[in-house]
């Protein structure tokens, strides 16, 4: 039985304690209200509202499209659905970069409009200011590091980072640098497994990682991999649970040919 099962709400104080306490931390993504909904009441720790809603709810190539007003509306259903998870919604590319009130404005919006309970943004010293400002504002920040998705551009290629040691360096004095300006937890994306341990056990916050080994303190998944929604997205972290894209696409195959045949509906279906 989990310590923290009985939580009727988790807090970012909850995800803190959860470390000390040596429990692992779960997380998926949701981008409506019956998804969320549903996570919710299976468990989850935490919800990320993630711009990844530009991949798998509108079809872009990368997350780089989705505006800040539509993040907002993912967030809005989702904590419309949500009773016990932690609420984290991303802030998408160009709303915190260029300069640090830019970035407290998108944050104070995401918290007031969308009522999410935390934002997270990726980077580490270059977002240094933009973090300080939303952290002193009493935002609570997620940081994100190792494949940063918003950066895709400049990275060229999804593959694991910080293989080398010059990037291995940067990404733990940026975790401890995340820290100090009081990010309550970190989401570690494609790094090596030993590179995130390291990481993990050198900061006192919550690390999450995603392709990013066991020794993180939690795991996040996007919902729709982990349920086989997406039938041609297949990295090595990826587990799938469910193959719903064969289930839902049968469905549909049944549907339509009870139509077309008229067995649907039948009798019993009809007033």
């Amino acid at each position: 039985m989990s310590v923290h099962s009985e939580i009727k709400k988790i807090t970012t104080e909850t995800l803190r304690k959860m470390k000390f306490d040596k429990e692992k931390i779960t997380m998926l993504t949701a981008y409506d209200f019956t998804t969320a909904k549903m996570v919710d009441a299976g468990g989850t720790d935490a919800i990320l509202v993630g711009d990844s809603a530009a991949n798998v709810m509108a079809g872009f190539e990368t997350t780089l499209p989705i505006t800040l007003d539509q993040m907002i509306y993912h967030t809005q259903c989702v904590v419309r659905g949500v009773s016990r998870a932690l609420v984290v919604a991303d802030l998408p590319f160009g709303t915190y970069q260029s300069n640090s009130e830019k970035a407290l404005d998108s944050a104070v919006k995401m918290m007031k409009e969308g009522g999410a309970h935390a934002v997270k943004i990726e980077g580490g010293e270059e977002i240094e200011d933009s973090i300080r400002k939303i952290v002193n504002a009493g935002i609570p920040v997620m940081g994100h590091l190792g494949l940063t998705p918003q950066s895709i551009y400049q990275f060229g290629t999804y593959k694991v980072r910080a293989k080398e040691d010059a990037e291995a360096g940067k990404l733990i004095k940026d975790a401890k640098l995340l820290e100090e300006l009081g990010c309550f937890a970190l989401v570690l994306e494609k790094i090596p497994a030993d590179l995130a341990k390291k990481v993990t056990e050198s900061i006192s916050i919550p690390t999450i990682g995603i392709g990013a080994g066991a020794d993180c303190d939690g795991q996040v998944l996007v919902y729709h991999d982990m349920v086989g929604m997406n039938k041609d997205f297949t990295p090595k972290f990826l587990r799938r649970y469910l193959d719903l894209y064969t289930e839902i696409t049968g469905a549909v195959a049944q549907y339509v040919k009870d139509v077309k045949e008229v067995n649907f509906p039948n009798d019993k279906e009809s007033y």
